[in-house]
């Protein structure tokens, strides 16, 4: 009688991975570890950029002699999306692209580029306090998943960059 067994079908699952070329971006020899510590981010001239440079940073660490230059361009517009019966805005998405550019220093060559955008919303029912907390919240919300997105098509062009 075959009974049903996790651990098979992980093993089977984890067989099949590997046999299709799959390696995480992380793991020894790994795509991903082509950019830890070798991508230097410009210098951010906004909070937005701040916080965007932050999550690439916290996610490719700090650049010690960068083989790669990462610039970006930031935006971000603000739509009302809920209105009380005394017509006021009590309800905000804030929407935001970034446009970047990864480029080789020594040829000054642009590797990959890409456009990422999303959208973070927040709360304006409260306190004029209470508001300002929640938009930069939302703006921090957004820049870190812009980051991630960023992170993720790096990671996927990573392999074309060791070869």
């Amino acid at each position: 009688m075959l009974s049903f067994n996790r651990r098979h079908l992980l093993l089977l699952g984890a067989a099949a991975l590997g046999a299709c070329g799959f390696t995480p971006a992380y793991a020894p020899n790994g795509a991903g570890n082509v950019l830890q510590g070798q991508i230097e981010i410009d210098a951010p001239n906004t909070r937005a950029g701040y916080l965007l440079t932050r999550v690439l940073e916290d996610r490719f660490g700090r650049s010690t002699g960068a083989r790669y230059g990462l610039s970006h361009a930031t935006g971000i517009r603000e739509d009302s999306i809920a209105i009380s019966a005394s017509n006021v805005a009590t309800r905000f998405n804030l929407i935001g692209s970034v446009t970047y550019a990864l480029r080789d220093l020594e040829t000054g060559a642009v590797v990959t580029s890409g456009k990422v955008d999303s959208f973070t919303s927040y709360s304006a029912s409260g306190s004029p306090v209470a508001t300002q907390t929640a938009k930069r919240d939302a703006e921090a919300r957004l820049m870190n998943i812009l980051g991630e997105q960023i992170s993720t098509r790096l990671l996927a062009a990573a392999p074309a960059l060791s070869q």
